[in-house]
């Protein structure tokens, strides 16, 4: 991977370039919870992403990519890819190149983006996407309801998603609604596989992410512009 010069530890460097010129502060929250959001999820620290004040009970995820139409309803769904990404070593994502831009209620991407998947994850998105839809729909939630997942480090990849489209939509309170993401050039997606000792784990990810992963600051008092009251 080296020679690809990918750092895991410069996921959030389009965010962190445009909250040097951002001065809105419900903007600035935004992005911090954006960059939040991704550092917890590449580091494996996944249950911290569904803190009460970063996601919304009703959160709903729409994907598209490899071919596939997926949509995540609650966050019972989303936890469990999630899981299965962190028990198999699917959270290392570098970013080769990234536009972040922020609004009042959304933050949007698009990136050239090196995800690390699983054979496995591969062989089974091209089975649901030849599957009628209802047949599709229930093994994707069997798989989201298991509560343990093998990792194979002898069958790992880096999946280049080329021109990825992220819209993620935020509530009065600066709190995740979903994702909407897209990926428009499916043809030019690439594989490389990864001889195992290549294989970043999960565990590394969080120890290289640890440094990075800051505490989300007061909504009300970043925001609002109200302060905490005093302990008695």
């Amino acid at each position: 991977m080296k020679h690809l010069n990918l750092d895991l530890t410069q996921l959030n460097a389009a965010v962190d370039r445009l909250l040097a010129v951002t001065e809105n502060p419900r903007h600035r929250f935004l992005l911090m919870a954006y960059a939040r959001h991704r550092a917890l999820e590449v580091a494996g620290r996944y249950e911290e992403i569904f803190a009460p004040d970063m996601m919304s009970p009703e959160a709903v995820y729409h994907v598209t990519a490899g071919g596939n139409d997926v949509v995540l309803n609650g966050q019972e769904q989303i936890k469990g890819l999630y899981r299965l990404w962190s028990q198999t070593n699917q959270t290392a994502f570098y970013m080769a190149t990234e536009e972040v831009s922020v609004s009042d209620h959304y933050v949007t991407s698009i990136s050239t983006v090196y995800q690390q998947v699983s054979g496995k994850s591969l062989r089974a998105n091209k089975l649901l996407n030849r599957l009628p839809k209802f047949i599709a729909r229930r093994l994707l939630e069997h798989v989201l309801d298991q509560k343990q997942h093998h990792a194979d480090n002898n069958d790992m990849y880096l999946h280049k998603i080329v021109g990825m489209q992220m819209i993620w939509p935020y509530d009065s309170r600066g709190r995740l609604i979903g994702e909407d993401v897209y990926e428009p050039l499916h043809e030019q997606s690439e594989l490389i596989k990864l001889d195992p000792k290549d294989v970043v784990t999960t565990a590394r990810c969080g120890e290289l992410m640890a440094p990075s992963i800051k505490p989300l600051p007061s909504f009300d008092e970043m925001v609002l512009g109200k302060k905490a009251p005093l302990a008695a």
